[in-house]
């Protein structure tokens, strides 16, 4: 016989938006697609981070249109927000507006990556998010702060839940 032997076995309890994390469309309008119908083809790919630290609030098209998109991508925005660290929930953190996520789904991203635990503003700006949940698949809760603008792989693995957001494993792998 054996000896016994002790084991580990820990509970787990989080939300579903905790850390890094992606949304579905779920997260907006109830009955639409939970996470778990999210197209896999958008968790790996090519990736573009942008460097966007120098913009104080608000991230405009005109702040985004230097930087290259194909059809396709994966882009990944860095702002100061990496550089505040996620010590506690900040309401002064740089966000998105309209016309840049316009610009973002006429080019093409397939995937967008965002460095605080949401991409619209505190109050307001619900077009934002509503528009690239319903246009690409949307990360948030990103820390960027040791990654340097440039081409990358991405690989972003959420929980197989079919709730309105998952929390995700992202990595990047430098070519």
């Amino acid at each position: 016989m054996l000896p016994y032997r002790r084991i580990n076995e820990s509970v787990l309890a989080l939300g579903c938006h905790t850390g890094t994390h992606v949304d579905s469309r779920l997260h907006l309008r109830e009955g639409k697609e939970g996470a778990s119908s999210l197209p896999l083809e958008n968790f790996y790919g090519k990736c573009r981070v942008f460097d966007l630290v120098h913009v104080e609030e608000e991230i405009h098209r005109q702040d985004l249109e230097g930087f290259r998109i194909d059809p396709g991508d994966i882009v990944l925005l860095k702002t100061r927000n990496s550089t505040l660290g996620y010590v506690k929930f900040l309401e002064n953190y740089v966000h998105l507006k309209i016309d840049a996520a316009e610009y973002l789904v006429s080019a093409g991203v397939k995937t967008l990556g965002f460095d605080y635990l949401r991409v619209k503003k505190l109050e307001g700006d619900d077009e934002v998010h509503e528009l690239l949940l319903n246009n690409m698949t949307l990360f948030e809760g990103l820390n960027l702060a040791g990654v340097h603008e440039g081409e990358y792989t991405f690989l972003g693995l959420p929980l197989l839940v079919d709730t309105e957001g998952a929390p995700a494993r992202v990595i990047l792998i430098k070519e």
